[in-house]
């Protein structure tokens, strides 16, 4: 297993990218739980931790998209950095001025969600140009699922670390800083700096004019609404079982199977369509959430959680193939970065469902909520088969462009056109 990976990590460049990325995601992966350390340091509630973090949340789904249309008109290293460097900015401003000036607050979150690089778009478009084969491409997207498990998961502990070291106020600026050296050591690399996109047709739609890509965009907000309803029906269960310990365990548990579903994907060259398979793993996805509705004892929920994170990140990796072949040229990066935008609109969305349902029916009713968003999404999937197939029978070659109307492909990976 580990060969595959050594293989694509051995390629030019491909850990520095990797790796760089991750630390530039920083930011990101711990704004969340930051936000909420800083403002109950500083004597405010939680309504207005709260408020404040969805502030970044949305601010930071309009701004992916649209800085991934900019990076692929304009390059990466041009969009990327002052990026990074505005939406640090925002949050240091944060830091500093504190919840006195509730307006201020509020400003320098938006503009620190909004301007947040889209690193993960960019580093999925830079994959073809940084690979040695084309066939090694799907189990880059894999690694790449599995490192995003990781970096949630160290994330968080790098915030209570630095807290209990220095400071709330202090973490905020040391993860920003971090962030800000990930995204430079990306954008100065080679193939950032090399990396061009395709002549683009213009069009105000961009990326959101092919309809395989609205179709796969449609299915993966129902997957992160039942990730997002997840982590509220397991705060339930927890109250009940432990408290906040058997939280922690139920989270560790769905990013475990995740890391383990995501490694085994990645290292097998999967044949056949990759819409197929999609459905296959979405289906499978819905089926392992529908037992934690039995909701057991702790130790078998966290086995539970366990199972239910396994389809996740093979999900995720045979999605980035699917946008990757639906990109209108020239698009690639916004193409992501929507993706990334419509997971996190669902995860939010799952949020907000499933507290009212928590509170009507307890966990158990909590718990059939991921269940039923996987279904809708494997539903979606279902009928929109043919628009999904409509680039090509095979998870490597595509159909020419001239039997697409978005001309969403060329007859190989779209991405590596764009390099």
């Amino acid at each position: 297993m580990a060969a595959g990976y050594l293989e694509i990590l051995r390629a030019r460049h491909a850990t520095r990218l990797l790796v760089g990325t991750l630390i530039g995601r920083l930011p990101n992966a711990t704004a969340a739980i930051a936000v909420v350390l800083f403002i109950r340091a500083e004597g405010g509630t939680y309504s207005l931790a709260g408020a404040l973090a969805a502030v970044y949340g949305v601010a930071n789904a309009v701004g992916q998209p649209l800085l991934g249309r900019l990076v692929d008109l304009y390059g990466q290293p041009r969009v990327q950095l002052p990026a990074a460097l505005v939406s640090a900015l925002g949050m240091s401003v944060f830091a500093f001025a504190g919840t006195q000036t509730p307006s201020l607050a509020y400003a320098s979150m938006a503009v620190a969600g909004l301007f947040t690089p889209p690193l993960e778009g960019g580093l999925r478009a830079l994959w073809p140009s940084v690979l040695r084969r084309e066939d090694q491409v799907p189990t880059a997207y894999a690694m790449d699922a599995v490192a995003q498990e990781v970096m949630f998961t160290v994330g968080p502990l790098l915030v209570t670390l630095c807290v209990s070291l220095w400071s709330a106020q202090a973490a905020l600026l040391v993860l920003n800083a971090i962030g800000v050296l990930g995204a430079l050591s990306v954008v100065v690399s080679p193939p950032s700096r090399a990396w061009r996109s395709a002549p683009r047709e213009a069009h105000w739609l961009g990326a959101l004019r092919s309809s395989g890509l609205l179709a796969l965009l449609a299915a993966f907000l129902f997957v992160g609404i039942a990730l997002g309803s997840i982590t509220v029906a397991a705060v339930s269960y927890a109250d009940g079982h432990g408290g906040d310990a058997v939280y922690g365990w139920l989270m560790a548990g769905i990013g475990l199977g995740a890391l383990v579903g995501g490694a085994v994907y990645g290292v097998r060259q999967w044949s056949g369509a990759p819409e197929r398979r999609l459905r296959v793993l979405v289906a499978l996805l819905a089926v392992c959430y529908l037992p934690l509705t039995l909701v057991p004892g702790p130790v078998a929920m966290t086995a539970l959680t366990t199972l239910a994170g396994v389809f996740l990140a093979p999900c995720i990796a045979c999605a980035f193939v699917l946008v990757d072949r639906h990109a209108p040229r020239g698009t690639v990066t916004e193409a992501f970065s929507w993706l990334v935008t419509t997971f996190t609109v669902g995860a939010s969305v799952g949020t907000g469902l499933a507290g009212p349902v928590v509170e009507w029916g307890g966990a158990v009713w909590g718990f059939a909520v991921p269940g039923a968003a996987g279904a809708a999404a494997l539903v979606v999937l279902l009928a929109t088969g043919r628009v999904l197939a409509a680039t090509g029978d095979s998870a490597v070659v595509a159909v020419s462009s001239e039997n697409d109307p978005n001309r969403a492909v060329e007859p190989r990976f779209s991405s590596g056109d764009r390099a």
